[in-house]
């Protein structure tokens, strides 16, 4: 942090020798002007890797291109000099699958073996599902006829989200004489809690004979309204460094969760069968008024950032 702060003010003070010209030696404008596109990224990388030759480090590894804030891609456009359009956008698909072969359980069939010939296995399959979606729009003006520009305004931000887990196991359930007992293989847990998939999880102790099939996880939505002010100072044409903070509300909703359960029980006959059980969880939901590190939908303030503009 020290090397970075040392580096901070190193840029500043070379670029102050500049004095106001607001134009370069090539006559470039050192402002953005109407109709210039502007993009952010974290500047701590960049700083980090700089402020490591003032401190002689022997390593100083490639600085990386990261978003300005997690996920989102961060961009302006200047209508004019002091009104500029921001906003803010995630959009995210993804499956995971992960398949698992375990020891063949069928019922009268043996595991036992003679080596070197392996035991008969069978395949378990999960797939994991989610997506995400994220917008914030805002306006925002600007003071300042020097390379040191302020800017203050408000954006509004929306959230969507929700995933899924589904289990496909390749020993079926069974149920033996008159009490209820099933053959499920330990590594039918897709996770040694259990809380993925395989033994239903009870007060945090999985519960014998059960296992998940199907859990749709509540679908989320969030907003959040947010007023900023921030500071940028322009080293190079167009390229400044800078960062803001925000205060606002946020209200994040998440809905009920689904969860689809597999067990032996007994019918109306007193016979033990195989069965489907689903269960629901319950509706959640948080709200702040508070600056941006507790209530942002765009992710932590203070961050310096390091802007380009087009």
């Amino acid at each position: 942090m020290k090397k970075s702060l040392t580096l901070l003010a190193f840029v500043l003070g070379m670029s102050g020798a500049f004095a106001q010209d607001l134009t370069s030696k090539k006559g470039e404008p050192i402002l953005p002007e109407a109709g210039d596109w502007g993009l952010g990224i974290d500047a701590n990388p960049f700083l980090e890797y700089a402020g490591n030759f003032f401190g002689k480090t022997t390593t100083n590894p490639a600085p990386t291109f990261n978003f300005l804030t997690p996920f989102m891609i961060t961009g302006r456009y200047f209508k004019d000099a002091t009104t500029v359009y921001r906003g803010s956008l995630r959009i995210g698909f993804g499956t995971v699958t992960e398949r698992n072969m375990v020891a063949n359980r069928t019922p009268n069939t043996s595991t036992a073996t003679t080596f070197p010939t392996n035991p008969a296995e069978v395949e378990n399959v999960w797939k994991s599902s989610g997506n995400v979606i994220g917008l914030s729009g805002g306006l925002e003006m600007r003071k300042g006829k020097t390379r040191l520009q302020g800017y203050y305004g408000g954006e509004l931000g929306i959230l969507f989200g929700s995933s899924r887990d589904k289990f496909e196991y390749g020993n079926a359930l069974t149920a033996s004489g008159t009490s209820v007992t099933i053959d499920v293989d330990a590594a039918d847990t897709f996770s040694a809690a259990g809380n993925v998939g395989g033994p239903t999880v009870i007060g945090g102790v999985p519960v014998s004979g059960t296992r998940v099939i199907d859990r749709k996880n509540g679908s989320t939505f969030g907003i959040g309204l947010r007023g900023f002010i921030g500071v940028e100072y322009f080293m190079f044409p167009k390229i400044s460094l800078g960062g803001e903070f925000g205060w606002g509300f946020m209200m994040i909703n998440s809905g009920k969760s689904t969860t689809i359960i597999e067990s032996v029980g007994q019918d109306t006959n007193g016979n033990n069968l195989p069965g489907e059980t689903t269960t629901e969880g319950a509706k959640s939901g948080e709200w702040y008024l508070d600056t941006d590190n507790n209530n942002s939908v765009w992710g932590p303030a203070g961050t310096l950032r390091l802007n380009f503009y087009f």
